[in-house]
């Protein structure tokens, strides 16, 4: 069967009965519900849940209402940028299922929300209807605030579906595109100004690494390179964490620690340490739990005593 991956932003890190209402809206649907992470700094939580077309578009449906029904933008502060109650839902194809079958999903997915929910739907990535939107961050530029006051006067802001006004709950962000890694790299330093400069130098749009979208912020009191990484099959994790640490050095810091929010393919940390080591690409048939899940079927991890 198609299986499809749905990994929804939602604008809510701190009342943690809100995210677990949102958790029930989804688990409501015959889903697996793979991961959920929060953060209070950026007022956000990610979850992940996978299964096969119909059921992840019922469960995505549930969750964008419950947190139209839970979360008010006009009263919502955090580091992320964000346009919606439930800002982002993207699809994701894992198995059986293309990109534009995926991206077709989303089209029905945000036609419901519109409909149902009355709230201004905007496609992205492989699901844009325009070529200018789609770029998440063009899409988002500005976010809740910007959108409030352009929405009814800018024909470039009018939403590809439901009407073009902005309640409490925002716009919802519909998209199909593949894995996306988020990965965070905390400097040791407080100067938030050192942590936008090294994003500036390192995103693709200005210049940096192909695939890599980059933001400055202050987290907990530590500046943050919060960095999306579109395809880590172009750019990896270990070429990323080099460009971090070099600019850091620039700028007379280092790096305090790194975190990946949310699940990430397997492949991408293998690539990260098959290039840390200068290994050729065919040391992947070397992974012993590989070798033995082909002949057993079982790829679980090997515990050592």
């Amino acid at each position: 069967m198609p299986l499809v991956e749905c990994v929804p932003n939602f604008s809510e890190g701190r009342r943690l009965e809100v995210v677990d209402a949102l958790v029930a809206a989804v688990a409501s649907a015959p889903v697996h519900l793979l991961d959920v992470s929060s953060d209070p700094d950026h007022n956000r939580s990610v979850i992940t849940f996978a299964g096969e077309p119909d059921a992840v578009i019922e469960a995505a449906y549930h969750a964008v209402r419950a947190a139209a029904e839970r979360i008010d933008l006009r009263a919502h502060r955090g580091e992320h940028p964000r346009m919606g109650a439930a800002d982002v839902v993207p699809l994701v194809p894992l198995r059986g299922i293309s990109l534009a079958e995926c991206a077709a999903l989303a089209h029905r997915l945000g036609q419901r929300i519109a409909d149902q929910l009355q709230l201004p739907v905007y496609y992205y990535e492989a699901a844009a209807l325009r070529p200018e939107r789609a770029s998440l961050a063009d899409v988002r530029r500005g976010g809740y605030e910007g959108l409030v006051e352009q929405i009814t006067i800018d024909p470039a802001r009018a939403p590809d579906a439901g009407p073009a006004s902005v309640g409490s709950a925002g716009a919802v962000i519909v998209g199909a595109r593949n894995p996306l890694l988020a990965f965070n790299v905390y400097l040791d330093t407080d100067d938030v100004d050192i942590a936008r400069a090294i994003a500036q130098t390192i995103r693709a749009s200005s210049g940096g690494l192909p695939f890599v979208r980059a933001l400055g912020l202050l987290v907990g009191g530590q500046a943050q390179v919060s960095i999306n990484v579109i395809d880590y099959r172009e750019t990896g994790l270990f070429e990323i964490m080099e460009a971090v640490r070099a600019e850091a050095r620039r700028h007379g810091v280092g790096v305090a620690r790194s975190e990946l929010v949310g699940l990430v393919p397997q492949a991408a940390l293998f690539n990260t340490a098959l290039a840390y080591l200068q290994l050729p690409p065919e040391t992947r048939r070397q992974r012993l739990e590989g070798r033995l899940g082909d002949v057993t079927g079982d790829y679980r991890d090997i515990g050592f005593e």
